[in-house]
């Protein structure tokens, strides 16, 4: 009964956005009201171990669209703003100028492959893609190409690194729960990642059914105005300030990881590498950098800021909705009853937990909640039979890629970023993350022919 309760949802969340054109922050709201007026009414819906009531129901959907918003938001905003006053100052098309000139217009799509790539391994999905964005913007209207087909790699790398690699979230924390070496993880995952993803993300592009799809640049996140060469910020700044935020995110991370002895340094690091703060610091460099110091009183750079907070707004609603809609699934028991159900199959322990994660991700669309609750049940079966620990968090983290849809907060970042149709990035999202996913397993299957506990 909830996996059909699950399946009407996502059916009438459909319905209500590509049948009757409803805008998608209220068409989220509505059915996650439904959802949890229905768990009320059988008494699954629950909280801390708690039965909630009708009354109740309001303040679950506002912890799950806070929950979603209280780091997203921090991030997308940050990251909009610098792009925008980038953008405004022609560091963006400085950047894609220079990328341009070393790959050639052929070549941009190998481009974002490497970039995205060597930036994922670190940053999270939704960091690197609101700083990366602004330059795919900038080369698709350069070159006069597809949106999708600059986007698309730029978005499946970052996809795959996040998904499949610690230091993210979901692999760190299942390595944990599985006894894993998370340096071995990294390793076999780099194995499987890359190829895994520099596949689909030059294939993806070139299928029939994306090329079909030829979306604009959503109004206010980039700047209009084509600057000459004497009008462009130096290639130096420009891309001192684009990698900055990696630079402290990325390189706090690897010397932290290095266990230095001081206390000190560590929180230190810990500060200034946090995403908020890494983000916020590189707004402010960007501000003078691309203000004062190029020429553009502080006025026009505020104004530049203004209008990417303006462009962020329904993004940022339709994402929180997503997250309402979330937790209330997560609060009706979903996840429980497909953990009570998928305890007892007796499968490859790998198959299991990829399918238990897959299954999960597709229930309820959070990656975290999948990750964990796979690993859960899966851990117990590592020490009787000898599956490598590292590929067991493989096989779980690559399984909570799967299915991306409506009831996933990153799919909606992903079609409104796109500016696509509900419709249309369910067949270009949905079908890149499964396929992640099954390109995943599958890679792990292999490794396990050689890698044993």
């Amino acid at each position: 009964m909830p996996l059909i309760i699950v399946g009407l949802a996502v059916l009438l969340l459909l319905l209500l956005m590509m049948k009757f054109k409803l805008n998608g922050f209220v068409a989220l709201m509505i059915v996650a009201v439904l959802v949890a007026l229905w768990g009320v009414a059988t008494g699954n819906l629950t909280a801390d171990g708690e039965q909630l009531g009708l009354g109740d129901i309001p303040g679950l959907i506002e912890d799950g669209l806070g929950s979603q918003l209280g780091g997203t938001a921090v991030v997308i905003g940050l990251g909009a703003m610098i792009g925008r006053v980038m953008g405004d100052a022609g560091a963006a098309q400085r950047i894609a100028k220079a990328i341009l000139n070393a790959f050639g217009p052929k070549g941009v799509q190998w481009a974002m492959v490497i970039s995205s790539m060597l930036i994922g391994v670190t940053m999270f999905y939704e960091v690197a893609f609101v700083i990366v964005v602004p330059v795919a913007f900038t080369l698709a209207r350069a070159t006069k190409v597809n949106l999708l087909w600059v986007g698309l790699p730029m978005s499946i790398s970052l996809s795959t690194m996040h998904s499949f690699l610690p230091p993210h979230p979901g692999p760190t924390a299942v390595a944990g729960l599985y006894d894993a070496s998370v340096g071995l993880t990294l390793a076999y995952g780099l194995l499987i990642a890359v190829p895994a993803g520099i596949l689909v993300a030059m294939l993806w592009p070139r299928l029939p059914f994306v090329r079909k799809i030829n979306p604009s640049i959503p109004e206010g996140l980039v700047s209009d105005k084509e600057f000459t060469d004497d009008e462009l910020p130096s290639r130096w700044a420009s891309f001192a300030v684009a990698l900055f935020p990696i630079i402290l995110i990325a390189g706090s991370e690897v010397i932290v990881m290095t266990e230095p002895s001081s206390e000190a340094l560590v929180s230190t690091l810990k500060f200034v590498g946090s995403t908020p703060i890494a983000l916020l610091i590189t707004l402010l460099l960007a501000v003078i950098v691309f203000g004062p110091a190029n020429g553009r009183p502080l006025k026009e750079v505020a104004k530049s800021m203004g209008e990417a907070a303006k462009a962020m707004a329904m993004i940022l609603l339709v994402i929180g909705a997503g997250g309402s809609f979330k937790e209330v699934l997560t609060s009706a028991g979903i996840a429980d009853y497909i953990a009570d159900t998928a305890g007892g199959w007796a499968l490859n322990p790998l198959i299991l937990a990829w399918l238990i994660a897959a299954i999960l991700r597709i229930a309820l669309g959070s990656a975290t909640v999948a990750v964990s609750t796979a690993a859960g049940i899966a851990a117990p079966l590592v020490a009787v039979s000898g599956a490598s620990p590292e590929l067991m968090v493989l096989a779980t983290a690559c399984g909570s890629i799967a299915f991306s849809h409506v009831n996933d907060p990153g799919f909606w970042m992903f079609k409104e970023y796109f500016n696509l149709s509900v419709g249309e990035a369910i067949k270009v999202r949905t079908t890149y993350t499964t396929t992640l996913a099954v390109l995943g397993i599958i890679g792990v299957l292999l490794l396990s022919l050689f890698i044993t506990a």
